[in-house]
């Protein structure tokens, strides 16, 4: 780990001073000449330092993230899948031979990725989603096709996939909203603004949730405590409902109790239509 300059700077002083030959240099001035000297061969010392401080980081990730068949060698391979191109034969590598950087990067259509270990023996769930603007979204009929055909080309020999690709799990927030009136109205619009920051919080948590994370209710309410005019918050029922690819239906909205993690590994709000602002 990098010292600091001043350490750096402190042995070099010392070993002056220790030094017969060179203890006669005594000056404190910050700006002598031995001073300034000191100061610049500690700074390269530190940026050296530094320098295999970040590169020491950089290997060991290269060396944690490369471990073929892990769930996170599985997440990155996802990543990496390119719509539309070709794999170099024999190789998990995509021919990017004679394209830009800019076809390359648009080929990626994996923006998020989730793989967990399922309970059954030799299973991996590998959840995915696209993007469209600032919201995600399930691949295509195309996409997904190609996908799987990847995965099954480059997954290791005995292991089962299991492919998630669903819309959206639907979040509907039953709740009651205790507001300061001199900040927002009735109707819980600002009074400044005349936005309604209530739900712009519950959009910005949905938001930061990671992808496949768990979403919990006590941590939303806490959010939402911090909003500008809110006095309190009291969440009465919270329920979501999944996509059932068996059906192509969603299923009946079942309640949330203290936590959970969206079966599409992301949720979208149906409404706000029922918070209701309480004073």
């Amino acid at each position: 780990m990098a010292r600091e300059i001043e350490i750096i700077q402190k042995e070099m002083l010392d070993s002056v001073t220790s030094n017969q030959t060179l203890s006669e240099i005594t000056s404190t001035s910050k700006v002598a000449v031995f001073r300034l000297f000191i100061y610049v061969v500690s700074f390269s010392i530190w940026a050296l330092e530094k320098i295999f401080d970040i590169h020491k980081t950089e290997i060991d990730q290269a060396i944690y993230e490369q471990k073929s068949g892990t769930p996170r060698w599985y997440r990155n391979m996802s990543l990496a899948f390119q719509y539309g191109f070709d794999l170099i034969t024999d190789s998990d590598k995509f021919d990017n031979a004679d394209y830009t950087e800019e076809q390359i990067e648009d080929s990626k259509i994996i923006k998020y990725c989730s793989v967990k270990e399922s309970l059954e023996s030799n299973r991996l769930i590998i959840k995915v989603a696209s993007e469209e603007g600032e919201s995600l979204r399930p691949l295509l009929d195309p996409e997904i096709a190609s996908f799987s055909q990847y995965i099954n080309e480059i997954k290791y020999a005995g292991v089962k996939i299991n492919v998630v690709n669903n819309p959206a799990d639907k979040l509907l927030l039953n709740m009651a909203v205790y507001y300061d009136v001199l900040v927002l109205d009735a109707n819980g619009s600002s009074k400044i603004s005349g936005g309604k920051p209530v739900e712009t919080a519950i959009k910005s948590y949905m938001k930061a949730l990671p992808f496949d994370g768990e979403l919990v209710i006590n941590d939303l309410i806490e959010k939402l405590r911090t909003v500008e005019g809110v006095l309190n918050v009291h969440i009465l029922n919270a329920s979501s409902s999944s996509f059932d690819t068996a059906t192509s239906q969603f299923t009946e909205f079942a309640p949330i109790n203290v936590k959970t993690i969206p079966v599409a590994g992301y949720f979208e709000i149906v409404n706000f239509d029922s918070i209701t602002y309480v004073v």
